[in-house]
């Protein structure tokens, strides 16, 4: 039987904090900032600004800092090309899209670093036990839902509860699987009537504008999150609670009664310590209850985590203690991916096993813990090497990325250069200006670490080169600096 989550919504006016539970482990974080609102699922009226052939994209101005970005794989001509089996017949892009045309787009991947939004002319509405598809006449039914008799009435219910003249099709979704008619019926009209009032918009916003935006994070958690495992929804705003309330009396009557208001001293939050599970989903370490530990490290282009050993010394040889280390791993890396929202290409590096029964167990144990999660999982085998990989969808920034930036005194190397290297390259600095100065003193203003080593060990090299260039040199600290940043001032 599947444990029981609760999810916790701590609301401010400027954030908003969702934390899932489950046996009191926090398993998901999502933040929303008011100022900072992602755009995945928001269609715009956008206007095509450039179209690159040799890239088979097109960039659209839908109205933000950054044009959007579309390739010709996400425009719906190519969509319908590509259902039928039929690559090869691709339209080409400069065939589909000419500069200065209006075009209906959706947002399915957020700005990310220097790139703008990702874009496609495949419309689909979220309803909460329905995806409509205003473009596409067909019912595709959620991958976990197993058993093909099961799909089959699935299929079959919502057919006739669309009727013959219904143009669009649908996915059906997890939480339509023991829904009844009635609440079927409902969110089928409930997207309908979306669907006619963007049409509505359309005819009547400018170019580039918003034609809808996506519910707020509190409302998407009773759309996307609740599941028949949700035990309680806890909010602690009155306001929000209210109108959480209304909405699911509107469009998810049987989430209402799991609705409560937090009333309690303690901040939400600190009642199962999610603000520690915060501080421990930014850190690179992760400690395991055996002992060992991950180091889980986030590049541009794909994340790794290393799985180690560390203090544990298992029982009975030493292949026993990595099995052990690295089945309790591949639950932990699960978690991790949830709690810290990683996506793209991830690279697993497990420690080396020569029994192929473990590596089995091993993957085996990891696919089970990424059953949980929401978001699109691939993985493959072990590799050659022995590493996994395996690919999680990506359609917003991680949770580092949201709430830290590069560090400007590493930038974002992880590292900063010694004091004595930074005394060194201030002694050539000075070399260098005495070439092409003639100031009467040269000052150097550093960190404290720089000026102490300047006082003490490289005191020496600091009076040879006053002598070479005839000059006095005198110091001075100044505490705002980091490490790496001095000035040499000329007097």
């Amino acid at each position: 039987m599947p444990a029981q989550e609760d999810i916790l919504i701590n609301v401010t006016p400027f954030e908003t904090r969702v934390a899932l539970t489950s046996q009191g482990i926090v398993q998901e974080l999502h933040i929303e900032r008011s100022m900072q609102r992602g755009q995945v699922g928001n269609l715009y009226l956008g206007r095509v600004a450039r179209v690159l052939p040799g890239m088979q994209s097109a960039f659209i101005d839908i109205g933000q800092d950054r044009a959007a970005f579309i390739h010709v794989s996400d425009l719906r001509q190519n969509r319908h090309t590509r259902s039928q089996g039929d690559p090869v017949t691709t339209i080409p892009m400069e065939k589909l899209l000419f500069e200065g045309q209006t075009l209906l787009v959706q947002v399915i991947k957020d700005p990310m670093g220097t790139k703008g939004a990702r874009l496609t002319t495949h419309i689909s509405l979220a309803g909460r036990m329905l995806v409509y598809l205003p473009h596409e006449p067909h019912i595709g039914i959620s991958q976990k839902i197993e058993g093909e008799d099961e799909r089959t009435t699935l299929r079959n219910r919502i057919q006739a509860l669309a009727g013959p003249d219904e143009n669009g099709g649908f996915i059906v979704r997890t939480q339509a699987e023991a829904a009844a008619d009635a609440e079927l019926l409902a969110d089928l009209d409930y997207l309908r009537a979306l669907w006619a009032n963007i049409q509505t918009r359309i005819k009547q916003q400018p170019v580039p504008s918003a034609i809808y935006v996506e519910p707020t994070l509190a409302q998407r958690v009773l759309r996307d999150m609740v599941t028949p495992d949700t035990r309680s929804i806890t909010v602690d705003s009155r306001t929000v609670t209210q109108e959480l309330l209304d909405w699911a009396e509107r469009y998810t009557p049987s989430v209402r009664d799991r609705i409560h208001h937090y009333r309690g001293n303690r901040p939400l939050f600190d009642t199962a310590s999610v603000d520690e599970e915060i501080d421990g989903a930014l850190a690179r370490r992760v400690e395991l209850k055996s002992g060992g530990y991950l180091i889980i490290d986030q590049t541009e282009a794909l994340t790794t985590v290393d799985v180690n050993t560390g203090s544990f010394v298992g029982g009975r040889n030493f292949n026993d203690t990595i099995f052990k280390t690295n089945l309790e791993a591949a639950v932990a890396i699960a978690r991790q991916l949830r709690l810290r929202n990683l996506g793209g290409i991830i690279v697993l590096d497990f420690i080396d096993m020569d029994d192929p029964e473990h590596q089995a167990a091993v993957l085996a144990e990891l696919a089970k813990a990424l059953a949980k999660d929401r978001t699109r999982t691939t993985i493959s085998g072990f590799s050659q090497l022995g590493l996994v990989e395996m690919t999680r969808k990506r359609t917003r920034e991680s949770l580092a990325h949201q709430l830290c930036e590069t560090c400007p005194t590493c930038q974002s190397r992880g590292s900063v250069r010694t004091a004595r290297t930074l005394c060194y390259e201030i002694l050539r600095e000075i070399l260098r200006e005495a070439r092409q100065f003639d100031p009467k003193e040269f000052r150097i203003v550093a960190a404290q670490a720089v000026i102490d080593l300047f006082l003490e060990e490289e005191s020496q090299h600091l009076a040879m080169l006053g002598d070479f260039v005839g000059k006095p040199i005198s110091l001075a600290v100044e505490s705002g600096y980091s490490q790496e940043q001095y000035d040499i001032v000329l007097l």
